[in-house]
């Protein structure tokens, strides 16, 4: 299908590795993974879809249903009073129909057609979604597992802020030091303890969110260790149009294309005579017991052409191509955000990498700075003002190290997402083997 725009002929980095389909995989966390495979069961948005998808199956069938003949029987009694006014009507009758449209013009083939594709899309929106959960399960452990990290951080630096309190109190009580620097120190002390605070609701809210990705009630979930997993190599690229067509989202946007194409195409039929044939046989008579004594059938077709109807036919025409040009720009945007997520995402990890690099010298010349002041504060040649800006610095610094690591993740998961192929969950693998044992 030929997009409204020149494709992107290249991205911005080249990658080195083969990134496998159930990319989460590559941070070696068999945590993470449980935790995965277990969303894929449990979680209810993608139940939706599934089932979604299995209407979708339901619906191809009705629509291909017909190709065949309708076929019913029908068994029809009655009784009149006074019988002089029944004189010769048949009041009991089994009869045997049967109707069928001859698909001329390719209406009902070009129906089937475009149904088929919606089932796809539906499949592919499955798919998606499963790649879209899978996300939201790594985001939130290791936004997890970095907010432990924080907290571990904190305490560290809590302790640390006690041990100057009370070196400053000894210092104060020898009338080295004034009685505000307590002060100050008392309050990066408190300043500390907001962070905590605030780092234990968070922890709170993603183990919430954690459990309903997994399809729990809010509680208890597996305990994060305090530890950042390292960044595998950068996945391969490629060819980007090639690339992007693996996204089920991608694929789900050319179906329903298709599916829209092959509308028009039953639209601009319905404009063009029906043939219909219909058989029908029945056994007729006034009372049961003479039932097979008297027997009827006729065979007949009708051709039904559009003559007059104001116009509507030309509009559905008109409608279902506003419809193909409406799915025709939908997928070239759908191709166009897969362009921009990638580079988006490749662009930002070299810059985050940056920043992380920039963050480690700027932690080590703070750490250096701060032994400098703190030597020259016992001293008694500096005051301690400036030692407790450079250890609220330095500890700040720290934290966001933490930060930037996980924002590092973060923008890699991104990626993976963006690239993602789609992979085989458990759901499909059963169904797959259920319809083979059929």
């Amino acid at each position: 299908m030929q997009l409204p725009y020149q494709p992107l002929q290249e991205f911005s980095l080249p990658g080195e590795d083969v990134a496998p389909a159930r990319w989460w995989v590559t941070f070696e966390d068999p945590q993470l993974n449980r935790l995965i495979d277990s969303s894929l069961q449990s979680n209810l948005p993608l139940k939706i879809f599934w089932y979604q998808f299995e209407e979708a199956k339901a619906l191809l069938k009705i629509t291909s249903a017909a190709r065949v003949p309708d076929v019913f029987l029908q068994l029809q009694s009655g009784i009149s009073r006074p019988e002089p006014d029944f004189a010769g009507g048949e009041n009991t009758q089994l009869a045997l129909g049967a109707s069928y449209e001859a698909d001329l013009w390719g209406r009902i083939r070009y129906s089937i057609h475009a149904e088929e594709f919606r089932f796809k899309a539906s499949y592919y929106d499955y798919k998606a979604a499963a790649v879209t959960l899978t996300g939201e399960v790594a985001l939130a452990w290791f936004r997890l597992k970095a907010n432990q990290l924080q907290l571990q951080l904190v305490d560290e630096q809590l302790e640390t802020n006690e041990q100057v309190m009370a070196l400053i109190r000894n210092r104060f009580a020898g009338g080295q030091v004034r009685g505000v620097d307590i002060l100050r120190q008392q309050q990066l002390l408190e300043s500390t303890r907001l962070q905590r605070i605030a780092l234990e609701l968070q922890q709170e809210i993603l183990e919430n969110q954690l459990s309903v990705l997994l399809g729990q009630p809010p509680g208890a979930v597996a305990e994060a260790s305090a530890q950042l997993p390292g960044l595998p190599p950068l996945p391969e690229t490629g060819v980007p149009l090639q690339l992007v067509n693996r996204r089920p989202d991608v694929q789900s946007a050319f179906n329903r294309l298709q599916a829209s194409d092959r509308e028009v195409a039953a639209a601009i039929s319905n404009k063009y005579p029906r043939l219909t044939f219909s058989l029908y046989a029945a056994l007729r008579s006034n009372n049961l017991i003479g039932l097979f004594e008297s027997q009827a059938y006729s065979l007949g077709s009708s051709l039904l052409a559009p003559i007059f109807n104001a116009g509507r036919l030309r509009a559905r025409v008109d409608q279902a191509e506003a419809i193909r040009q409406q799915q025709l720009n939908d997928y070239g945007q759908t191709v166009l955000v897969a362009f921009q997520e990638i580079e988006n995402a490749l662009i930002q990890e070299v810059k985050q990498v940056q920043q992380i690099e920039v963050l480690a010298k700027q932690v080590e010349l703070a750490e250096k700075t701060f032994g400098q002041l703190r030597f020259e504060y016992l001293n008694g040649s500096l005051p301690y003002l400036d030692v407790l800006v450079t250890l609220n610095q330095l500890q700040q610094l720290r934290r966001d190290q933490v930060t930037a690591r996980l924002r590092l993740l973060e923008i890699r998961v991104s990626l993976y997402r963006a690239l993602a192929g789609g992979f085989e969950t458990e759901r499909e693998v059963i169904r797959e083997k259920v319809m083979e044992d059929l």
